[in-house]
Formats: C-alpha cells, structure tokens, sequence
C-alpha cells in the first residue's frame, strides 16, 4: 500500500475551481480557467491536450512544484492553500513523487543510480530491497552517476525514483516522450505497477501509447477541462461548478455564431446553433 500516515478519506487529489495565472511585463496567461477534477488511488491517469492546453501546468500545481493561482487542491485531505511552507515539503518528500519533463530536473548529477534509490528510500521511510533498477533495466547501470545516463536512462531513473517505496501520489509529465518502445514499455508497466499497489499516478502525454495503458483519460483545452474517458467508454463532457461546458472542437463550426440554443425537455437536454439576430426561434 502507500506509505502515507495521512489517512484521509475520499480521493488523495481533488481540484476545486483551480486557476494558474503566470503574469510577464507583456500581460497576464490563464494557464488554468477553473478546473475542477477528482483523482483515485490504484489508477493511472493521462491528462491530454494540445501545447499549451494547461497539462504541465496541472501537474505542477498538483505535485506541489507551483502554488496555484486560486481555487483549492485537496491532498490526502488536507487543503494545501492552506498549509504551511514546511507542511508542504512534508508533503513532497514523503507522499508526492514528481517526474520533471526533463529528467535531469529530477536527479542529482552528483549520486550514482543505486545512491539516488537509497535516497529516495531514506526520504520516504521506505524499505529497503526494492529491485526498481531492475525493473526498469537500469542494474548495469547502477554505479553510474546520474550525469553520465543516456537521456533515455535518466527518464527511466527519474520514474524509478518517483515509484520508490510508492508514495501515495506519482505525478509525471511526459514521461515516455523521448523514449523508444521498449523504454517506453518498461516504464508504463512500472507506473501501472505502483498504481497497482495503491498509488494515484497522474501523467500528462501526448503519447498514445501512455494513453492506451492508462485507466482514465482527462482532456484539456484552453485551461479549462473538456472531456472524461474511462477506458474505452464514452468521453464525457465536464461541466464545471459555473455550469460551462465544452464542446468537441467538431462541434464547433456548426456554432460559426458562438452561441447555443439549450433546450430542457424532462431529462433531456438539446444544444443547436441559436438563430440569428432578427430572426425568430425555430420551434
């Protein structure tokens, strides 16, 4: 199970409302526009969307790597706006594991692959004996420092640690994007691993092989949540608190006016393109 002493009930990881605002002397980007999400132990989930939809952005403010802007994030029960700056680090090093886009964001160039594990043993109270290196095809490895990796053998390290004595939550972005097949392979079968020993893995990819492995897929579009997938089910569209919802962007040229005519009827409830200006409601 998950070293975790926090114990909470309910989903280790629940958004309410989340907003990212970066701010720059040329003005403000909204990252994130109000995502509201829930995330469950024992799955893999892959955040999608296109560059710049908001899914680095997501992972960063999840794993603890970046306050977010407004809204709340629950973790393991406890709501991290607010929680002190030492709860916060107690949080990362012992119950959140984070995979950096770039591995070497991840790892320190000073400690072998087999020092970097024992780290990461002592920093989550972890026993010791895990054989991760070899699971990820890293034991020849070993006693190599970490700057001396290929990139392929950094990306699979930087996993090998976040997975480390399975913390209660992996967050990884884009972990299989420059690796080849069978790197890629090794590395979705450990994240599922770590989910399948109770852990809420979220990854953010563009990899449709990260995505067929994964349990859920949540879409983002312009920061703002647009579908939910479980499996090979439908893709549900989300609504958030305020009542906004996104349409599938093929969908969208037939709204060439930006704006909807919803109609309730009992339990059913109808969007077509709203008449133009002028013009009478179609009935």
């Amino acid at each position: 199970m998950p070293r975790t002493e926090l114990g909470a009930a309910g989903p280790p990881v629940r958004c309410s409302g989340l907003l990212k605002i970066y701010r720059a002397p040329s003005g403000e980007t909204h990252a994130l526009r109000g995502v509201e999400a829930e995330f469950a132990s024992g799955t893999v989930t892959a955040v999608t969307g296109p560059s710049g939809s908001g899914k680095s952005s997501l992972l960063a403010v999840v794993a603890l790597q970046e306050r977010q802007s407004g809204g709340e994030l629950w973790l393991l029960g406890k709501d991290t706006s607010a929680t002190t700056a030492g709860g916060l680090r107690s949080l990362r090093r012992r119950h959140v594991a984070w995979v950096a886009q770039r591995p070497t964001h991840s790892l320190y160039p000073q400690l072998t692959a087999r020092e970097a594990v024992a780290q990461a043993v002592r920093s989550r109270g972890a026993p010791a004996g895990d054989d991760v290196l070899a699971r990820l095809s890293l034991s020849g490895r070993a006693d190599a420092r970490t700057s001396a990796l290929s990139g392929g053998e950094q990306q699979r390290l930087a996993v090998a640690l976040a997975v480390t004595g399975t913390p209660a939550v992996v967050v990884a972005d884009e972990p299989t994007a420059e690796l080849d097949d069978a790197s890629a392979d090794l590395v979705l079968a450990e994240l599922a691993r770590c989910a399948a020993a109770g852990s809420c893995v979220i990854l953010a990819t563009h990899d449709a092989r990260a995505v067929a492995a994964a349990d859920r897929e949540l879409h983002l579009r312009h920061g703002v949540l647009s579908s939910d997938q479980l499996g090979d089910g439908p893709a549900w569209a989300a609504i958030d608190s305020t009542g906004r919802i996104q349409l599938p962007a093929a969908a969208l040229s037939l709204f060439p006016g930006g704006r909807a005519l919803v109609e309730v009827s009992g339990e059913d409830v109808r969007i077509r393109p709203a008449p133009s200006v002028g013009h009478e409601v179609p009935r």
